[in-house]
Parts: structure tokens; C-alpha cells; sequence
């Protein structure tokens, strides 16, 4: 089984994933972690790594090509990140919307700064990577046509969210 779980900031994807990851006894592989690990391999902080990444293509590419590669070498796993129905094209493909003031509402209540700062910051960092995902892949990040189920998470709450995908889940892997 391999699932995809993407979204934009706040729409609840990683939550979400971890708790499928319990109840299906799946692996979490998150296109964060695998930055995480690359900023290690690079020696750079988290942030001197996110600026590089703004400036050098590779660095996407190089997270890209990791999804990739875990996607095809392993079994059972969920693969959360922004594009990673993009990178898993035979997988359950999930995308978790929600409006942008209350993704930013989640965003400010796991992190400091203000709603304004905040929702600024969101629509700013939403736009950049909405031209990068065009300019590197030509994706356009707001046509989900790519997902097999798109879920508004304003409508319900992780854990709902999480069954309704544990429904897919378990019509998927019965096909």
C-alpha cells in the first residue's frame, strides 16, 4: 500500500498522516524529514538550507528524486508532502484542503508570530512556490486533478478526516 497525502501549510496533512501511520500500521516518510535529513548531509541549519533551496533548483529536484526513489523501494508507507501525489503516480493520491485563514489560525497556533505576520508570510511563501512548482515541474499546485480524493479539513476535524481516508484506504487496497 502506498498513500499520498498532500496539502498546503495548516490543511492538517502531517497530522493527519501520522495518525493513518497508527491505525493502518503504515511508515510516515514526510518531504520534510527528507529535508531535514539533506540540511544534515549539507551541514547547513534548517534555515540556511531553505534559503539555499529557494535559490537552487537541485535542492528541490534532490527531495523529488528521494520521494521517488522511497516510493518505489517500499512497501506500506504514506508519503506526505506537497507534491507527493506528483511523485507517486500509482498510489492513492490525497489532497487536504482547508481556507487559508484557517490554515494560517493552525499555522499560529504550532508557531509564534501574529495572524497577520503569519497569513502574510503563508500567502507570499504559497505564491513562490506556486511559480517554482510551474517553472521546475510544470505543475500547477491549485488543479487537483491529479488526487483520487480531496477533503476539506474546515469541514472535520483529524481524526474524521482520518476515517474518511481509512475508507479509501480500505477500498484501495481491496481492489
Amino acid at each position: 500500500m502506498l498513500l499520498t497525502i498532500s496539502g498546503l501549510p495548516g490543511s492538517g496533512t502531517t497530522t493527519v498522516s501520522r495518525i493513518l501511520s497508527q491505525k493502518h500500521g503504515l511508515e510516515m516518510v514526510s518531504a520534510g524529514e527528507v529535508f531535514r535529513s539533506l540540511a544534515k548531509e549539507y551541514g547547513m541549519t534548517l534555515a540556511e538550507f531553505g534559503e539555499l533551496a529557494e535559490s537552487d533548483d537541485s535542492i528541490d529536484l534532490e527531495i523529488d528524486a528521494r520521494q521517488k526513489e522511497i516510493a518505489g523501494t517500499r512497501d506500506n508507507i504514506i508519503l506526505e508532502g506537497r507534491l507527493a501525489g506528483h511523485m507517486a503516480p500509482h498510489a492513492l493520491k490525497i489532497w487536504i484542503k482547508a481556507p487559508v485563514e484557517l490554515r494560517v489560525r493552525r499555522v499560529v497556533a504550532r508557531e509564534s508570530g501574529s495572524f497577520e505576520q503569519k497569513l502574510e508570510e503563508t500567502k507570499q511563501r504559497e505564491a513562490s512556490e506556486a511559480i517554482r512548482y510551474s517553472t521546475i515541474y510544470g505543475i500547477n499546485i491549485g488543479d487537483l486533478s491529479a488526487y483520487d480524493l480531496v477533503i476539506d479539513s474546515a469541514r472535520w476535524d483529524q481524526f474524521q478526516v482520518a476515517d474518511i481516508i481509512s475508507c479509501a484506504v480500505e477500498r484501495f487496497s481491496g481492489q
